[in-house]
């Protein structure tokens, strides 16, 4: 975790259309999520730089799949990273035309269903509201694809204590028999920075 974690990150790619996806090479972590819940910042939080991901209010802002990577001094400019993040466009409500809605979930659709190199899927859950019907669809859709992953819970700052480890355990019972689902629900809050050391130790731990 230390390692992974301790130096910069950088964007190396948006990618638009399944035609600009980069080729596969290094394992990739992907974070999904209903729109606004909180992805972009989470990954700023993960990697300790705030500009890193764009952030906004506004609602369907993230209209890329977006990768980000480790970055690697000169001399290892031909070497592999590690691991690639890959934040993509959030689902549910956006401020966006609906054909682009449209683009865009075919796209998520299509890189969650035939990326070999994907090795799991953060689903992100607002704390505040819990699993709803979109949410539910993301997890139905991956355990068809048979793509490996996990919920974590957002904004954990944002309720009381005892009401996000409610929600934490209410949340393991709805996915416990989902096929394709990690057994853990996580907890997190970008400004708080509640369980990002663990995130960032799952991450770590899947290369």
């Amino acid at each position: 975790m230390t390692d992974l974690f301790a130096g910069s990150w950088r964007f190396v790619l948006s990618a638009p259309n399944v035609t600009s996806l980069p080729a596969e090479g290094p394992l990739e972590v992907a974070f999904a999520g209903r729109s606004n819940v909180g992805k972009s910042s989470l990954i700023n939080a993960l990697v300790g730089q705030s500009g890193l991901a764009r952030t906004s209010n506004t609602p369907g802002r993230t209209q890329s799949l977006n990768f980000f990577v480790p970055d690697q001094n000169q001399a290892d400019e031909e070497t592999l990273p590690p691991i690639v993040l890959v934040d993509l466009p959030g689902y549910g409500f956006a401020k966006a035309p609906k054909n682009a809605i449209e683009a865009w979930t075919r796209l998520i659709r299509r890189y969650l269903s035939g990326r070999a190199t994907l090795k799991r899927v953060f689903v992100l859950v607002d704390a505040r509201h819990g699993l709803k019907a979109g949410d539910l669809d993301m997890l139905t859709m991956l355990d068809r694809a048979a793509v490996s992953y996990q919920v974590v819970l957002t904004k954990g700052d944002k309720i009381k204590p005892p009401a996000l480890t409610r929600l934490t355990g209410e949340t393991e019972a709805a996915i416990a028999k989902r096929p394709a689902a990690y057994p853990q629900v996580l907890a997190t809050s970008s400004n708080k920075a509640i369980g990002l050391d663990e995130l960032r130790r799952t991450i770590s731990d899947l290369i």
